[in-house]
């Protein structure tokens, strides 16, 4: 594993806090045209971020060996100082490519195999006020106490251009038309198909297969405007965005984490098993019904909650699982989720147990090894950090991390959207191909909010 860590000649990070104005994360994050930046959301709680004052990079490995999940532990440990027992501190914000062996080219220019960005600056918001901090890295023989002082100087100024920003009006581009072009119904149908084959004969009893569809705007549509409409209509999902040089983007809309670990409480969702909403409420609830009768999603959902929780099991203590799956609504689509909960030991992260769970039933197939060499032969596109764990982490091991689902990656006017679904005995093509069609719903309706005419 080849990777980039810190200088050896930075002492430490410097952090300073200030209350912020009243304002949204659009306005932030417009403010932070030009540089790297960043939202996390859920519900109305959110983070928002620009600049890097330092970074952490893992690149693909050669050997096989997936071991970028504790490059990224090492070298956060160095800028950190991990494993500090109630110390959270500045948080790392970023993720992992879908493969270990992943290659930034194409439409993944400027996404390594992990990559996670210490700030310059960073604000949260929702229930409460808005809070500005600012980081910065000390080095050897520095002043930390003036680091901070001009640091609190830059929190300033910012906060005036974020007031400034509050007070611009924003409509957005409108009339904006889009190519687009899918990634092939024949081929998806040769995919299934090879999928059920493979099933049949027992090297795999699950597949996630996914497809894109790209689009090509004549006109520039920001991801930020995208991302405005992404989350006012996807409260109940894990939004985010994650720009790491301008004009190069993902963001999405999650239904599920991955891992949330909080002071050693561990958090996270099984979801398996997809059906629309319908039009009315009536429709909704007898199609929710069906959901949960369906005995082809309860099966798919069944092999990612277990090998979940086996694959959690040797890592934490009082691990309880739903015994009876719910269904989760979101604005578009229905799903099976179960939750599941477990205590941390001491001196496991949130990285650690990223490593044991990615990939997960739920974005890969199962067996794991069978199912990522199956991936490979049938998907004619590189995944990138489609599907990949996103989110943040801090150095008591903390973090929040989801699959980067129902997303999209840019680079300038052109937009490959994701989709996926799992495959399982019993599966049928034309309706798997419905369903894809739903998941890229979110990305394709925040489009058409922005002015995209599709």
């Amino acid at each position: 594993m080849e990777r980039v860590g810190v200088s050896a000649a930075l002492s430490r990070v410097v952090s300073v806090s200030a209350p912020g104005p009243d304002v949204s994360p659009s306005a932030f994050l417009r403010a932070a045209e030009g540089e790297a930046r960043g939202f996390w959301a859920r519900g109305e709680h959110w983070v928002a971020h620009s600049g890097i004052a330092a970074e952490v990079v893992a690149t693909a490995s050669t050997s096989g060996v997936d071991g970028r999940f504790q490059a990224v532990r090492s070298d956060a440990s160095e800028l950190l100082g991990l494993g500090s027992p109630g110390e959270s501190g500045p948080r790392l914000y970023g993720g992992f490519a879908f493969r270990s062996d992943h290659r930034q080219a194409g439409v993944w220019d400027g996404f390594p195999t992990a990559l996670f960005h210490l700030p310059s600056i960073e604000a949260s918001g929702g229930e409460g006020p808005v809070t500005l901090r600012a980081h910065a890295l000390a080095r050897v023989g520095e002043d930390p106490s003036q680091l901070a002082r001009d640091l609190r100087e830059r929190l300033e100024r910012f906060g005036r251009t974020l007031a400034h920003e509050a007070g611009q009006e924003h409509t957005g581009e409108h009339a904006i038309d889009v190519d687009s072009n899918d990634s092939g119904r024949s081929a998806w149908e040769a995919a299934i198909s090879a999928s059920l084959a493979a099933i049949s004969e027992a090297s795999v009893s699950k597949v996630v297969l996914a497809r894109t569809l790209d689009l090509k705007t004549d006109g520039l549509l920001r991801p930020v405007e995208v991302l405005e409409h992404l989350w006012d209509r996807n409260r109940g999902t894990h939004v985010f965005l994650f720009e790491p040089r301008p004009g190069a983007a993902l963001l999405g809309a999650a239904p599920e984490t991955v891992a949330t670990l909080q002071h050693g409480a561990f958090q996270a969702t099984a979801v398996a098993g997809s059906i629309g909403v319908g039009t009315t409420p009536e429709e909704r609830g007898a199609l929710a019904e069906r959901l949960l009768s369906s005995r082809k999603d309860r099966e798919e959902h069944g092999i990612a909650l277990d090998d979940m929780v086996a694959r959690l099991t040797p890592l934490a203590e009082d691990v309880e699982a739903q015994a009876e799956p719910h269904v989760l609504t979101l604005s578009r689509i229905q799903h099976l989720e179960s939750e599941i909960k477990a205590r941390i030991p001491e001196g496991i992260g949130v990285l650690d147990i990223l490593e044991a769970l990615h990939p997960t039933p739920a974005v890969c197939g199962l067996p794991r090894d069978a199912a990522l060499e199956f991936l490979s032969r049938q998907e004619p596109f590189e995944r990138g950090w489609y599907a990949g764990p996103v989110g943040w982490f801090d150095a008591a091991g903390n973090g929040v991390f989801a699959p980067a689902l129902r997303c999209a990656v840019v680079r300038g006017r052109q937009w490959r959207l994701f989709a996926g679904a799992g495959i399982v005995a019993g599966s049928d093509a034309a309706l798997e191909w419905e369903e894809t069609g739903i998941k890229f719903e979110p990305v394709l309706r925040a489009l058409e909010a922005s002015g995209a005419r599709l």
